[in-house]
């Protein structure tokens, strides 16, 4: 089987792009609006690939599709703390 190989972050980005829609949509059906399509690209590359080796486009898009609500939530409300300089 060929490995795809990506020449920079935007173009995986744009590949995996389907798949972190049909999460937003996901996520606006159970009433979470204010998650973006950014915010899931973030969470997903600063917490949870950026010590990952070897990462397949079928991983990336079933942690996409699987990663529970709770954690794009919880991703959420620490950066608005951060911006805000909350508690």
């Amino acid at each position: 089987m060929n490995d795809i190989k990506f020449k920079s972050l935007e173009e995986l980005y744009n590949r995996l792009s389907y798949a972190i829609d049909t999460k937003v949509n996901e996520l606006k059906l159970n009433g979470i609006t204010y998650i973006s399509n950014k915010d899931i690209w973030n969470y997903l590359k600063d917490n949870k690939w950026n010590k990952t080796t070897n990462l397949t486009l079928s991983q990336c898009v079933d942690d996409i599709l699987n990663t529970n609500e709770l954690e794009y939530r919880k991703y959420i409300k620490n950066k608005m703390k951060n911006i805000l300089g909350g508690e």
